[in-house]
């Protein structure tokens, strides 16, 4: 039985009644438990909650022993409301009418109290489950900056963005989506700075959603997502809080899912993918270095297999002599086509890549040995494939690990710059680039073009996307995020 067969459905009164009819929805589930406990005279109760999802403790000392210890009689008002007034100590106790609440309550933790001769419940939050804790996460590490991550449990992820930002203007909507899962999410906003389009774009999305389970942020983002056939991500992840306190601080919204330590951004713009956390932790030239170098990196990483085939093909006379002789001759024994040799070695870094990402961590060092220099060495003295080939893929390889958050597109990028390289030479691989260009220029994330800062471009708007200028000379925030431009008072007319 799910929630949208208990849609509207109440408790009848009779405390029997009422039990045997909660325990026929937890059939076959041994971790329902039930106390029936008589209160005082011919008032009796009931609690059920989950073991293993309550904190004993507080579920004993704040729930069981005020009843227990009670002796008066209950006068005046309906058994439920003077419970909640007179004897409970918890700090939480909500009144609930409908049977698909006192579920929902239940079901994360609370313990349902139901009482003989009343319709309405009540659920005391007792909550104890265990989570994983606050650790930094692995794939988003800093040199220097805060230590600390989400965690699976989405309100402890709530309590750690609330510590970023202590302001009242912090919102969160609470939705519930999927049918079964009936995951809790929130909705994250700076009511003041909020970008208005990118909030009501997000809540209509989601109220689409009609699917049996979300156990992960991806699920929702895969669901709503207007540009599902681009690989330019145009929503942003991560495990930090200080990020998604940027982020809001912005304009920008966020949605975390119970269940998972990813929180979702957005609008989420194409300069975003360069730009690291340690960028503001660290000093500001060394930070426009890194990210300058970034930039570079990518485009390296989409164009030099390309254009060296382009060149070794179609382009002779561009080479330096002594550099064609000695590509020539490397090549001399080798049985693929350039163009297979180079697709060949990309497939079998990505293969390397991919398997240093699953193999166990304590494996990963000898793989990339193992990987990197005898299979590498082995391949060019066999003559499978040509040293040349070799280094230009692994440097562009290596740089495309310098932007992580864009190694979807750099495959496709790369493996499209080969194909048209090797057909059309260096016009080929131009054309290339420009359609990956055009497509990133086309993009919208929620209703902020993807390239908003290079529309208008100015000096302010450049201070964070290609450059990240010192916090004293970003005086405004993204132009399409916010209305509120200023971010700290202005010193000078810009």
């Amino acid at each position: 039985m799910n929630f949208h067969e208990l849609l509207g459905k109440k408790l009848s009164g009779n405390l029997d009644t009422d039990l045997n009819f909660l325990k026929e929805i937890f059939e076959n589930d041994d971790i329902l438990r039930v106390r029936r406990i008589n209160m005082t005279k011919g008032q009796e109760c009931a609690l059920l909650f989950l073991d293993g999802m309550v904190n004993n403790n507080v579920l004993n000392e704040s729930v069981v022993r005020p009843i227990l210890t009670f002796d008066s009689d209950i006068e005046g008002e309906n058994v439920s409301r003077y419970v909640t007034l007179h004897i409970l100590f918890a700090a939480e106790v909500s009144e609930q009418t409908l049977i698909d609440e006192m579920l929902r309550s239940m079901l994360y933790g609370d313990t349902l109290i139901i009482f003989n001769g009343d319709t309405t419940a009540l659920t005391v939050n007792t909550k104890g489950w265990r989570t994983r804790g606050i650790s930094e996460p692995s794939d988003e590490r800093v040199l220097e900056g805060p230590r600390e991550g989400f965690d699976e449990a989405a309100m402890l992820n709530m309590a750690m963005l609330r510590r970023k930002l202590p302001t009242p203007d912090l919102k969160a909507e609470y939705v519930r989506v999927g049918r079964r899962t009936d995951t809790r999410t929130f909705i994250c906003y700076l009511s003041s700075l909020v970008n208005k389009r990118a909030l009501d774009t997000l809540k209509k999305e989601l109220k689409k959603i009609d699917i049996d389970g979300v156990l992960d942020v991806n699920y929702i983002n895969e669901l709503i997502n207007s540009n599902r056939f681009s690989f330019f991500k145009t929503a942003g992840k991560t495990e930090r809080p200080d990020i998604v306190a940027a982020k809001l601080l912005e304009g920008r919204v966020a949605l975390i899912v119970d269940g998972t330590p990813v929180v979702l951004t957005v609008p989420y713009l194409f300069g975003e993918n360069f730009q690291s956390d340690d960028d503001y932790y660290q000093n500001y030239i060394v930070a426009f270095i890194g990210r300058l170098m970034r930039y570079i990196c990518f485009f390296l990483s989409i164009t030099l297999p390309g254009i060296y085939l382009a060149l070794i093909t179609h382009h002779k006379q561009l080479l330096p002599t002594s550099f064609f002789i000695t590509a020539a001759d490397s090549r001399r024994g080798v049985p693929f086509q350039s163009i297979l040799e180079a697709l060949l070695l990309i497939l079998i870094f990505e293969i390397l890549r991919e398997t240093g990402l699953r193999v166990p961590q304590s494996m990963g060092h000898a793989l990339s040995i193992v990987g990197g220099l005898v299979i590498g060495q082995a391949s060019v003295e066999a003559k499978i494939v040509s040293a040349p080939m070799l280094i230009i893929v692994a440097a562009s390889g290596i740089a495309g690990l310098m932007v992580q958050k864009l190694k979807g597109a750099i495959f496709y990028g790369r493996i499209i710059t080969v194909v048209l390289g090797n057909f059309f030479g260096l016009f080929g691989c131009f054309a290339g680039v420009t359609a990956m260009l055009s497509v990133v220029f086309s993009l919208k994330s929620y209703g902020s073009d993807y390239t908003a800062a290079l529309n208008n471009i100015s000096f302010q708007s450049l201070k964070d996307t290609v450059i990240r200028a010192p916090f004293y000379k970003m005086l405004t925030r993204p132009h399409s995020l916010s209305k509120n431009k200023y971010r700290q008072k202005r010193k000078k007319k810009l």
